[in-house]
């Protein structure tokens, strides 16, 4: 019989729960899955891969998926009794999550597989839950991806950002500029193999997404990180402008100064820059962008805008604004990370994407607060708490610039809602985790940078605010991911198993 004191092992955390206590729901080899077609299919599908058992519903036990008018987006319910289960979701969303939570329930004792008595009434906080893969600095094939999205999906999470472009290789191939896969994909950083998507490709991991309820927000990052674009039209590209600070990167990490017209390999930034007063390069971007538009159903194309170091603020600000202009012409809506907050005249619904630190240092949160002057909002990446790449553990693999270490508790210890002065919940669209791949050559390296850590973000963007709910505590969270390692480990995910967390033994997932 479960314990009434202690949390059900759900990440994310729902809005609210009631462990009843009583007789549990068995599962057997006759239990029926019922209800919407889509629904019911794929719950048979997750619970036979969890359980084993056949669910063909010649015996007794019913579970059964229910659409219902009422309820906020995304949201669903689901009731335990022992003699039947019923999850009823607003969309179905709802539902997709409402068998996720349903997969985390399930567990196996002395007498077969059952579920606790209880029941669990849920909506996410915000409506934006990302992750972000960076393809750029090392190339991923599709099935790493897909993998990936299944990965966060199952945290509901609902948006991949694919950072696409960057100075180590342009990875999506497009009618209307060939040259930037046939001259600008081979290589990625530290002179590993490069790569890239064709259209048919990028459609695949579109509509995996899309059938996980997941939404791709694809990034051409510009007018910065834009060396690959130089290699394939160096018509487009200013000159590298080397710094002390690219200097003192390439002393650390190698890679060798960047050329002109030559591949980059190296990990410094800041150092390239579109050409800002021709207007082939808007030409290009209408070329670019226009394409990305068609290819892509979600809402949002990324147009980075970060570490523009080789830009002067002006031109910075003049690129940014026209940029913004040919998203939105094309009827989507324009992101960019917090710096394009310092151009005055972008797209007044741009969205901001912070990624300064949890202790804002007066600029990088003054330029997240002027996208939401403008009407607009903010999608929260603090690097020190939802960098996926940043070191857990001072031995672990990994980069420490964003202040060091981050711990899984650190990962999990901020609140979005004070995170930025003057910036309250209304003002953010939600929380993104971004996994950078100067170091990530594998889909193990993903599986291992990503996990546990993503747990937090997927927590602290679905779950209420600590105040609204007892079991938003580190002490809680941390005990709860520990007994979900076992369907970690037997859906293959190679996950770090942090010191920091009371691990279960591996017997629970069976």
């Amino acid at each position: 019989m479960p314990d009434p004191t202690r949390d059900l092992p759900l990440v994310p955390y729902p809005r609210s729960t009631e462990i009843r206590g009583g007789e549990p729901f068995r599962l057997g080899d006759g239990t029926s899955v019922t209800g919407d077609a889509d629904a019911s299919a794929a719950a048979a599908r997750m619970l036979r891969a969890r359980t084993g058992l056949t669910l063909d519903g010649t015996g007794p036990g019913v579970i059964e998926f229910r659409l219902v008018a009422a309820g906020d987006p995304e949201s669903y319910a689901i009731e335990v009794r022992a003699d039947g289960v019923v999850i009823a979701g607003r969309d179905p969303a709802g539902l997709f999550y409402g068998m996720l939570t349903l997969g985390q329930l399930v567990a196996r004792d002395d007498d077969g597989w059952s579920l606790p008595a209880a029941s669990v009434a849920d909506a996410p906080r915000f409506g934006y839950r990302g992750v972000m893969l960076d393809v750029a600095r090392h190339f991923h094939p599709v099935e790493t991806v897909k993998a990936f999205i299944d990965r966060a999906a199952g945290l509901k999470l609902n948006v991949l950002h694919l950072h696409l472009t960057d100075d180590q290789g342009w990875r999506l191939d497009l009618r209307s500029r060939p040259e930037l896969t046939a001259r600008a994909s081979a290589t990625s950083c530290g002179g590993d193999p490069g790569g890239f998507y064709t259209a048919a490709d990028y459609a695949d991991i579109v509509a995996h997404a899309a059938e996980r309820h997941m939404t791709v927000v694809p990034e051409f990052d510009m007018p910065g990180h834009t060396h690959a674009v130089g290699v394939a039209y160096p018509e487009l590209a200013e000159a590298p402008v080397v710094t002390e600070h690219v200097l003192e990167v390439v002393h650390a990490f190698g890679g060798g100064i960047p050329t002109a017209g030559a591949p980059y390999t190296g990990l410094a930034v800041g150092f390239s820059s579109l050409r800002i007063h021709d207007e082939a390069t808007y030409d290009f971007l209408a070329d670019v962008l226009g394409e990305l538009a068609r290819l892509t159903p979600g809402p949002y194309l990324h147009l980075g805008g970060d570490e523009c170091l080789g830009t002067a603020p002006e031109d910075f600000a003049e690129f940014m604004e026209r940029a913004t202009r040919i998203v939105a012409d094309l009827g989507k809506i324009p992101m960019t990370w917090h710096e394009a907050g310092a151009a005055a005249g972008i797209c007044d619904d741009t969205i901001g994407q912070y990624w300064g630190l949890r202790t804002p240092d007066g600029i990088a949160d003054e330029r997240a607060r002027s996208f939401v002057r403008r009407g607009s909002q903010l999608v929260l990446s603090p690097a020190d708490t939802t960098y996926l790449d940043m070191k857990s553990a001072a031995d672990g693999p990994g980069l420490t610039w964003a202040d060091g270490v981050t711990t899984v508790e650190r990962s999990y210890a901020w609140e979005p809602a004070t995170l930025i002065e003057g910036v309250g919940a209304d003002d953010i669209l939600g929380v993104e985790a971004p996994l950078w791949t100067e170091l990530v050559r594998t889909a193990g390296d993903i599986d291992a940078m990503a996990f546990p850590r993503i747990a937090s973000a997927a927590e602290i963007a679905w779950s209420p605010a600590p105040t609204d709910s007892t079991a938003r505590t580190w002490a809680s969270f941390r005990e709860r991911v520990g007994r979900l390692g076992p369907l970690w480990a037997a859906a293959g995910i190679a996950f770090t198993r942090s010191p920091e967390i009371p691990w279960a033994d591996a017997s629970a997932a069976n």
